[in-house]
């Protein structure tokens, strides 16, 4: 592990030589930059939408800036990635106790997809972004199936671009039932595109949106092990051909291997791989259950994976072979995997509980660590999201984000990286700015009416319940079968 030190890594400027929009003064500065670096005190020179230059505060103490911002009591940190969302599903928060993922999925969340429309979807997407952007993120993946008519799929963009974050809609393809699928029993309704049109509508909201959109589309076959390997394989060319990322759930249940190899006589990374379809290109949600050789693949081809410790806990569908994955220099994300089975999109949560769930499971307190942890939630996730961001350093995008270290969870505070690893929670946020702007700052998103989304959310969650017939998840309290 790279030491934290106050060294420099850039040339200082001369008193009146240099001039920046904003200048962020007095704040423990963790650059998360190849050396580690945390400034203490330390600064960050902004302009337009980029970091101009970061430092000790002395060394930047002769910029002129149009804005300075006293930081004293705060630790400035690149803002989060979250790698794997699905900000619809903010209207479900609480329901779908007790499930493992596969009914979870048949006999909750895709009868509950189903139910909704678009401006449910909106409603949802809207209330999620926002949550985020409060909880520091900058950027999401948001792999987006419901509906996922172009029409919606693009307004989930807009919506989300709206609050001011950065990312990616991932729209969800699931073409025609396979064999796989209904001996699920997956419900017909969700299968509502052939593949040729899933190709289609996807090909049109990539066009609309392209890499290099502050909210681009990405193709994303929804499950490896459901969706029929052909449209696969459509989706990750359609991806090579338009230039843009591509993102799956793979392996999340214990049972997807083994049903893989019944279709297809073999596991389904593998199946990846040596079709040559794994690539630098693919994002992979989840990743639990996979064998030493696809963990070698994965590696071999660059390809991604997003790390989601709160859902796989809720769930219980396992935990991930974390230590095996970062040894071999795989980028790994976390994420949050949406508001249903997450229940909050809390990055620092994320964290902790990626370092404590990888402890349980092996015994080993070293296994993990805080830095790296932190590291996940930043550097490694722009570099899972493609995103020129994660790091505090002169020319990467200025998404950076202020935490409050006043608390009194937070003191007294020997370690700073301990301190928001392990302490520290959303409502510590200060403040959060994404290329240059400031999204949420002083309590409140500034890009978006709060209050008036959170009205329209709770009422759409009303009707969808409704409307899916789930009113019976409604009760106060669920005896369920364990009393």
């Amino acid at each position: 592990m790279p030491p934290a030190s106050s060294q420099i890594h850039q040339q200082s400027p001369a008193a009146g030589e240099h001039r920046c929009d904003i200048l962020l003064t007095g704040a423990i500065v963790l650059t998360i930059d190849d050396h580690r670096t945390v400034h203490s005190p330390g600064a960050i020179a902004i302009t337009g939408n980029r970091i101009a230059a970061v430092g000790p505060e002395i060394e930047l103490a002769g910029w002129e800036a149009t804005t300075r911002i006293d930081c004293a009591g705060k630790a400035l940190i690149p803002g989060f990635v979250d790698g794997h969302n699905h900000l619809y599903q903010s209207l479900a928060k609480g329901l779908g106790e007790g499930m493992s993922i596969v009914p979870w999925l048949c006999e909750f969340m895709w009868p509950y997809s189903i139910a909704m429309q678009p401006s449910d979807a909106i409603a949802g997407v809207r209330l999620g972004a926002i949550e985020a952007a409060r909880a520091g993120i900058t950027t999401v993946i948001d792999n987006h199936y419901a509906p996922a008519d172009p029409e919606t799929t693009l307004a989930v963009a807009e919506t989300i671009e709206q609050v001011g974050l950065r990312g990616a809609v991932a729209r969800g393809i699931v073409g025609e039932p396979s064999r796989i699928a209904k001996r699920r029993g997956q419900p017909a309704e969700l299968f509502r595109y052939s593949a040729i049109d899933e190709l289609a509508i996807t090909r049109e909201c990539i066009e609309a949106r392209p890499s290099g959109e502050k909210v681009a589309i990405w193709p994303a076959p929804l499950n490896l092990t459901y969706v029929e390997p052909s449209l696969v394989r459509g989706a990750i060319e359609l991806a090579a051909e338009l230039g843009t990322r591509w993102h799956t759930h793979c392996c999340e249940g214990s049972g997807d291997p083994g049903s893989y190899v019944e279709e297809y006589g073999q596991r389904p990374v593998q199946w990846l791989a040596d079709e040559g379809l794994l690539d630098e290109r693919a994002t992979l949600a989840h990743a639990v259950w996979l064998d030493d050789s696809e963990i070698d693949s994965i590696a071999a081809a660059g390809a991604g994976v997003a790390h989601n410790p709160a859902s796989n806990a809720y769930l219980a569908s396992g935990t991930m072979r974390l230590r095996d994955l970062l040894d071999r220099g795989v980028p790994v994300s976390l994420g949050t995997d949406g508001p249903s089975c997450g229940h909050r999109e809390d990055m620092f949560e994320a964290m902790k509980l990626t370092i404590f769930a990888q402890r349980l499971g092996t015994e080993d307190p070293t296994v993990v660590r805080a830095e790296e942890a932190l590291e996940l939630a930043t550097r490694e996730g722009a570099r899972y999201a493609g995103v020129d961001a994660g790091i505090l350093e002169a020319g990467r995008l200025a998404d950076i984000v202020a935490v409050d270290l006043s608390a009194p969870h937070l003191n007294p505070m020997h370690r700073a990286v301990s301190a928001l690893v392990y302490s520290a929670q959303p409502s510590d946020i200060s403040w959060t700015m994404v290329g240059g702007e400031f999204i949420y700052r002083d309590g409140r998103c500034l890009l978006v009416d709060e209050e008036a989304a959170l009205d329209d959310a709770r009422r759409h969650a009303d009707d969808v319940v409704a409307r899916a017939g789930m009113t019976g998840l409604l009760q106060a309290w669920d005896h369920g079968s364990a009393s």
